[in-house]
Parts: structure tokens; C-alpha cells; sequence
């Protein structure tokens, strides 16, 4: 189904709006100009968020499920299991957490 625009805005802007509306839809990885008006005009707001503490905290998880996976082989093959790899995987989880509660409080203060 279409969608049918009945009615046109023209706005004027100076070269300083048009360059700063620019700078936002860049911001938020928006190219089509008339859609982030509109989105704009109606809901008065873009969220944009950043994700690289979560990417880090991806990053760590594999990391510690690579480790895991490897004493568990390796107490398959040995039937042994070392308590220093155990520390290790508990010191990267505790790491983890850390991380985790990091990226909780940032998401607390969003509103």
C-alpha cells in the first residue's frame, strides 16, 4: 500500500540550520532529508545510542567461553581440570560483571 502525501512544507533555512541539520541526521545515520523532518516535527527526538561498552562486554564473554571450551577439553582428554585455569575464567568473570554494570548504570540514566 502507498502512502500518499496530500500537503507540502517549505521552510526556509539558513545556510548555518541547513549545515547543523546535516550534522544531526550524519549523527544518526540518517540520509533521506525529509524523513528525519518529519520524524523530527513529530516526535521531537532521535535517540542514538552507543553501543561500544556493549561491544566490549561481547568481547569479553567470547573470550571467556574460548576458555572455557579449552579446559573443558582439556579435562575430557586428562580427566584433570587445574585449579589456576579455574581462577583465570572466575578473574574474567568477575571482569564481565564489572562491565555489565557499567553498561546498566549508563542505560539507568537515559530517559
Amino acid at each position: 500500500m502507498a502512502v500518499s502525501y496530500g500537503e507540502k512544507i517549505l521552510i526556509k533555512l539558513t545556510p548555518d540550520d541547513l549545515e547543523a541539520i546535516k550534522a544531526k541526521m550524519e549523527q544518526a545515520g540518517v540520509r533521506n532529508r525529509s524523513a528525519y523532518i518529519r520524524k523530527m516535527a513529530i516526535d521531537g527526538y532521535i535517540i542514538l545510542l552507543d553501543l561500544s561498552d556493549i561491544k566490549e562486554v561481547v568481547r569479553l564473554l567470547r573470550i571467556n567461553s574460548n576458555n572455557i571450551n579449552q579446559i573443558a577439553k582439556k579435562a575430557n582428554q586428562t580427566g584433570n581440570i587445574y585449579i589456576d585455569d579455574i581462577k583465570s575464567v572466575q578473574a574474567q568473570q568477575e571482569e564481565i560483571w564489572e562491565a555489565v554494570k557499567v553498561v546498566m548504570e549508563r542505560l539507568a540514566t537515559i530517559k
